[in-house]
């Protein structure tokens, strides 16, 4: 192959790099792999033959390799190891050239890469991408955002290798600046409370209804083919299915610490300096934060000894008001999610159009389910949609499981069976859904204590109260 034939570059030979690459490589680009580690070069060796992808060892001679002009996608850990890798390349690159960091960095390092990238005229833009290992190797949903001109230069690659629903690929332009790292940062969120929503399903089904992994694996296969299907519905009945040679479960093997990279923590983080409430996520995000203290819970579990939880009820009437009770959850995750990037958009000035955001997400994603067909159809239906939850099909769907979400949320409390992804969506929904809330009293406290005055329903102007002095008076 001629030295200079090699649409795109890839620094980054992981898991993730290599098979994106092996993705391109099969839809008929040439292309090439930079990696320091001479394993990884073998891998994509061994796994790219008769591909036209080549692996080298030799930034330069990798830098070269490229047609001009040169576009090399990053896919390293995010933080100081992409501003590291970049600094590198840079003095290689001509103006014109084009650098694509998919990985999961800080859409804020993002912003300050394009301002520093655009002084040396070289195009800079983030691109979420997910769906792991078989996303990256068979289609993942991309997120890609910031320069348009240079992503519609690389559009062709990227559309060919995403995955595809009804046809159309799983990737689209998210906006301006750092939005495509945003939404996949969201993305992200989301991911982290689907999954605390499965975790507690398997606690309730486990410790309240006694069922063993064989009938657990069972019934989440069942709701996988119905209207709960989704990616982490199918590998959880698979994780469930899993048996060492000896018959045990790997699952009862693996120590109950949940670790995390970080993109959830992000989420929360950004909804608390918007302004805008995220509860189930947080939540997802605490409780990760504490399953690694591990010794702490063994000690208060030997303090306070619960009775038997074992829930006296009909299984059968139970498991259809969990379902109801998980879906209904499930929608409010979403919906904070969707919520989020809303608020974003307008303060970032990102223009997302939320209906194609859920649109790329229905295939190679993660968090790709039935029900983003529902998002899907709500956003298109209306563009400026405010709210998930104002949808008229998505409130059909509401009103049809709110009262089995109460009921289990309240049979598990009662049990004391932990299921804060559960009781926070219930929560939710009721506060976003009262016209009128207690806050009142809040800000008659901070008046009171701080004088940070307060505001008056029908009457113009800002007031403040000596609210002592009535007390004084009697």
């Amino acid at each position: 192959m001629d030295s200079k034939m090699y649409k795109l570059g890839m620094i980054g030979l992981g898991t993730m790099g290599r098979n994106l690459l092996l993705n391109m490589a099969d839809h008929g680009f040439p292309v090439a792999g930079y990696d320091k580690d001479a394993a990884k070069l073998e891998m994509l060796s061994k796994e790219g033959l008769n591909k036209p992808v080549k692996g080298f060892a030799l930034l330069d001679e990798f830098i070269n390799s490229l047609t001009l002009p040169r576009v090399i996608m990053l896919l390293v850990p995010a933080g100081k190891i992409v501003d590291a890798v970049i600094d590198e390349v840079q003095p290689l690159l001509s103006a014109g050239d084009i650098i694509i960091d998919g990985g999961n960095s800080h859409f804020t390092d993002t912003n300050e890469r394009v301002k520093r990238l655009e002084q040396k005229e070289l195009h800079f833009f983030g691109m979420g991408i997910s769906g792991g290992e078989e996303g990256a190797r068979l289609g993942p949903s991309m997120m890609p955002g910031g320069d348009i001109k240079a992503y519609s230069y690389v559009r062709p690659i990227i559309e060919s290798i995403a995955a595809k629903v009804n046809g159309e690929p799983c990737v689209t332009y998210i906006g301006p600046g750092a939005s495509g790292h945003f939404v996949k940062m969201v993305h992200n969120g989301i991911e982290y409370a689907l999954m605390q929503l499965i975790a507690e399903t398997f606690e309730v089904l486990k410790t309240g209804l006694q069922f063993d992994n064989k009938k657990i694996q069972q019934l989440f296969s069942a709701w996988n083919e119905s209207r709960l299907q989704s990616y982490l519905l199918e590998i959880t009945a698979n994780i469930f299915a899993y048996q060492n040679p000896d018959g045990s479960y790997l699952l009862d093997q693996i120590k109950d610490e949940a670790k995390a990279k970080g993109t959830g923590k992000w989420t929360t983080q950004i909804a608390t300096d918007l302004e805008l409430p995220i509860p189930t996520i947080d939540q997802a995000v605490a409780m990760r934060d504490l399953s690694k203290y591990k010794s702490l819970r063994v000690e208060a579990a030997a303090i306070y000894t619960k009775e038997d939880t074992t829930f006296e009820i009909n299984t059968n009437d139970f498991v259809k008001k969990l379902e109801d009770a998980y879906y209904f959850s499930m929608i409010n995750i979403y919906a904070q999610g969707m919520h989020l990037l809303s608020k974003a958009s307008a303060d970032y000035n990102y223009s997302l159009r939320l209906g194609e955001i859920a649109k790329i997400w229905r295939g190679g994603c993660i968090i790709r389910a039935a029900f983003l067909e529902n998002i899907y159809s709500a956003w298109k239906k209306n563009p400026s949609l405010s709210h998930l939850l104002l949808d008229e099909d998505v409130s059909t769907i509401i009103k049809s499981t709110e009262v089995a979400a109460r009921e289990v949320a309240v049979k598990c409390m009662a049990a004391g069976i932990a299921i804060p992804a559960y009781t926070s969506a219930v929560n939710y929904f009721d506060a976003i859904s009262s016209a009128a809330l207690p806050s009142n009293l809040i800000q008659a406290q901070r008046d009171y204590f701080g004088a940070h005055t307060y505001e008056l329903t029908g009457k113009e102007g800002i007031f403040h109260t000596t609210w002592n002095k009535a007390v004084e008076s009697k």
